[in-house]
Order: C-alpha cells, then sequence, then structure tokens
C-alpha cells in the first residue's frame, strides 16, 4: 500500500491539483485549507462540507500531521520554547514571543546549521536536515491550535534555527501559505525571512516573494564579518548590500531592509564600530535592530555593557537611522536570539521556568 500523503504544507496550487487528480473542483483546495489552517482541523471525516465518499477516499490517500510537539517551556516574562521532534529523529525549537500589539512566533527552517555563526548556538550544533514545508508551516499550526488559550500568532519571523535561504523552496512555499487568504492570511510585512547573507539566494528572493527581508549583518568590515559570519568570506558586505537594494528596487512598496546587529562585548560595540555601520549603511534604505548578546555554552562571546550598548544606539540616531534595541526575552529557557539548539536536556537557568510535557 502506497505511504499516504501529508497535505499539511501543500499550497493552494499543489491542493487543485490534488482534487484535480481526483475529478473534484477546484473550490475544494480552498476548503481544505480553512479547515486545517483556519479552524485547526486535522480529521476529515469532521469536515463537513466534503461528501461522505469524498472523505473517505481522502482517509485513504492523505493524512494531516504536524510534527511532534514533545516539551514547552515558559520564560518569567510569557516567552514559550517548543521542542518540536522530526520523524527524522531530529529535533527543532521555535519560540513564541508576546509583545503589547502583536504575537510573533520565531520559526525553524533547518534542523541545526551548518554556515557556524560565531555567536549562535545552532550553527555549533552543526547541521542534519533541510525541512519539509509541512514540517515549516506545521510549526505554525502548533502554535495557533496546540494550547487554545494562547492568543493567535500575527507575526512570523525566519529567525529560528538554519538559514532560511539555504532551504528555499520549501522556505518560499510556506511564506506563500501563510499569506493566503484561507489559511493564516498574514500580510507581506507580518513575515520576516532573515539571512546570514546568501547573495545569489537573495536576489532569488526579489523575484519569488515580497515579505520582509533581514539581514545578519553583526559587522561593518570584511575582516571582522570574516570571522563572525564566515560566509561573508564568500559573499563580503559590498556585495550584499547590493542584493539588498536590489531587493528594495525589485518591490518598490518596501520601506527599508532590517539590518541585525549583535552587540557583543569588546568584539563590535565601540563607537569606531558604530561609525563603520553608519558609513557603510549610509546608502541602504534600512532599519537597525541592536541584539545584546545572548550567551551559549562554549562561547567566550560577552554580552555587551549596557552603557556601551546605550552610547551605540545613540549614535546610529544622531546619524538619522531608525533604530531599535531588542528586549532580550526568553533567556532564562534558552529562547532568546542565538540561542536555539535542540534539546532540552540540560537544567534551565531560571527558577521559576514552567516545564510541562507538550499535552499538559
Amino acid at each position: 500500500m502506497a505511504e499516504k500523503i501529508n497535505l499539511l504544507g501543500f499550497s493552494q496550487e499543489k491542493l487543485e491539483q490534488f482534487f484535480s487528480e481526483m475529478n473534484e473542483p477546484s473550490f475544494r483546495a480552498k476548503q481544505l485549507l480553512k479547515w486545517v489552517h483556519q479552524q485547526g482541523e486535522l480529521d476529515f471525516s469532521n469536515m463537513t462540507n466534503f461528501n461522505k465518499p469524498l472523505r473517505e477516499k481522502m482517509q485513504k490517500l492523505a493524512v494531516l500531521v504536524p510534527p511532534k510537539l514533545k516539551k514547552v517551556l515558559v520564560s518569567e516574562d510569557g516567552t514559550k520554547k517548543y521542542l518540536i521532534q522530526l520523524d527524522s529523529g531530529s529535533s527543532i525549537e521555535m519560540v513564541r514571543i508576546p509583545e503589547k500589539k502583536r504575537m510573533t512566533l520565531c520559526i525553524s527552517s533547518q534542523a541545526g546549521c551548518a554556515l557556524q555563526c560565531t555567536f549562535c548556538a545552532t550553527g555549533a550544533q552543526g547541521f542534519e536536515k533541510n525541512l519539509s514545508a509541512d514540517e515549516i508551516i506545521g510549526q505554525l499550526w502548533l502554535a495557533n491550535f496546540h494550547d487554545k488559550t494562547d492568543s493567535p500568532i500575527t507575526n512570523v519571523v525566519f529567525m529560528g534555527m538554519g538559514e532560511p535561504l539555504l532551504n528555499f523552496e520549501p522556505v518560499i512555499e510556506s511564506a506563500e501559505l501563510m499569506r493566503n487568504d484561507s489559511a493564516y492570511y498574514l500580510s507581506k510585512k507580518r513575515i520576516t525571512i532573515s539571512t546570514s547573507g546568501l547573495v545569489p539566494q537573495i536576489y532569488k528572493l526579489a523575484k519569488k516573494t515580497d515579505v520582509s527581508l533581514a539581514i545578519s549583518l553583526h559587522a561593518a568590515d570584511d575582516k571582522l564579518r570574516d570571522i563572525i559570519v564566515p560566509i561573508n568570506q564568500k559573499y563580503p558586505i559590498k556585495d550584499l548590500l547590493t542584493a539588498c537594494n536590489d531587493y528594495l528596487t525589485t518591490h518598490q512598496d518596501k520601506r527599508y531592509v532590517t539590518i541585525e546587529y549583535i552587540l557583543i562585548d569588546g568584539i563590535n560595540d565601540s563607537i569606531e564600530h558604530a561609525k563603520n555601520l553608519a558609513k557603510k549603511l549610509s546608502g541602504l534604505t534600512c532599519k537597525i535592530n541592536l541584539i545584546p548578546f545572548n550567551p551559549f555554552d562554549g562561547c567566550d562571546y560577552k554580552r555587551s555593557q549596557n552603557r556601551n550598548i546605550e552610547l551605540f544606539k545613540k549614535y546610529l540616531l544622531d546619524q538619522r537611522f531608525i533604530v531599535t534595541l531588542r528586549i532580550t526575552r526568553g533567556e532564562d529557557i534558552d529562547g532568546a536570539c542565538g540561542q536555539l539548539v535542540g534539546n532540552l536536556k540540560k537544567a534551565t537557568k531560571g527558577k521559576k521556568v514552567v516545564q510541562r510535557e507538550a499535552n499538559a
């Protein structure tokens, strides 16, 4: 007997093809999308606007299976980190971040990462596998429907484990499904794809989608960035910023590219570094997101001192850049930026952290 098809990550176009092969009208695709992604229904037998023969046929041919949620950690600040086990045996993590006017989900696109950025625990773990579209969209499904007391997700950032542009097609397919008005109906401004700087893929991305783009920069000169973000040795800053400008030019309504800059004590956080950054970004319409470094086992980097962070931010503001300082969230559950590693074996640092099984 042939293996059943998992339809969870299927786009509307793929679902239309699926139903066409069953001699069913194309509108069935939208019906299925609404059941799954708006109502959280995974059981074909409960989809009452499908006739009984169709429901029975679908049960024989297909399934709707999200990845397995193993554990949930809840931070003192309300951030939730989810440990998810894939069928392959690999594990990934995603993080739900509550904010005043939005609920952001930081999702993973790979198990592990091959790029080995020195500020990131995921890179230290190494690369295991690319996620399929159903494993990516399954994270959003779990965040919306696992716990019905949780608020729905309003924003999605591809800033979890992995380099999204090294898993290009599943990431694009998932992002388009997030935008579909029969699924999650998120606007392009509420979906952000972050990259460490894969220049050819940024040009390719511009032709495929117009979601928000973020660049994991962290240094304004190639010599330093070669160390912090090793992919810079292949795609230096000048080429990267040219690709970013192309992305903005391709999508005329794009207001800016987000530049992510992790502040590491004594490494990239001086006023000279700020001056170099301002000079380098002078030709790019951008918003700069400053992120205090979050420590993890095996890394000698330290978080910048508060005074240096404020001086760095002030200099950029004085140069008329839009600058935000990311508030560290979920650090007590190792859920902050750069801390995701796909396991919960070690004890968490926060005394009041709630750890529970996923079905709790």
